[in-house]
């Protein structure tokens, strides 16, 4: 892993990119979090964490994009989601098994916390609204990628890809036009479908005057097509 630079991280009471969990906390608590955590940079295509290592730290992600995926015997990627700043990665394996169940990789520059595993277990077996806040947040996000998961099984190339445009303007960028951090193969291995079938796609609702695309910006002109073709597909 080649990091940026190690930072002189900030205090965790100070620091205005904590999570609502870590808000709730005690000063004496924030304190031995503080002790036991590390913030680092790293760049755009880093990999964070792999699939198969033991667990050792939790990783909190202050700034930026990563994309959570699994490989398959043919060494094929699927990405499951994208999850962006101010969430934890390696959360869902944090008590169902030693090993991560996931990879992680960085799209963009960003800015990481590891915070120790024992000690993170250590709060949340002490604080009720630590674990409560945590465990809202686990239910959040596994609501989603069921629900995702489902949708996707049940619907054609144009309904996934007409999906994972409102996935990506609502859950994940707020906006209706956004940079576009994955290529086309990511794409692909986000929405589940070939990379012949994502330029198609890219290509047909360039045409229809759906989106626009520039440089690495996608901009969405006709959202209401897009959620027809969704209901559709």
């Amino acid at each position: 892993m080649n990091l940026i630079e190690s930072t002189d991280k900030c205090s965790c009471v100070d620091c205005t990119d904590k999570s609502c969990a870590v808000s709730v906390l005690s000063s004496k608590q924030m304190d031995l979090l503080n002790k036991n955590s590390k913030e680092v940079e790293l760049r755009k295509g880093e990999i964070i964490l792999h699939s198969g290592a033991l667990n050792s730290h939790i990783v909190y992600l202050k700034t930026g994009y990563v994309k959570e995926y699994i490989t398959g015997s043919n060494n094929k990627s699927r990405i499951l989601q994208i999850v962006k700043h101010h969430s934890y990665l390696g959360l869902h394996s944090l008590f169902g098994d030693k090993v991560n169940h996931y990879s992680y990789s960085s799209l963009v520059d960003l800015k990481i916390c590891y915070i120790d595993i024992d000690i993170f277990k250590r709060l949340v077996r002490e604080s009720g609204d630590f674990a409560y806040e945590l465990l809202k947040y686990l239910s959040k996000e596994s609501l989603l990628l069921n629900y995702n998961f489902i949708r996707h099984g049940q619907k054609n190339t144009n309904g996934r890809f007409a999906d994972m445009l409102i996935y990506l303007s609502e859950q994940i960028y707020e906006s209706d036009s956004f940079d576009m951090h994955l290529s086309r193969q990511e794409l692909s291995e986000l929405v589940g479908i070939s990379r012949e079938n994502t330029a198609r796609v890219l290509s047909q609702f360039v045409s229809d005057g759906i989106i626009d695309i520039t440089d690495k910006k996608i901009k969405i002109l006709k959202r209401d097509m897009i959620k027809k073709i969704s209901k559709n597909g």
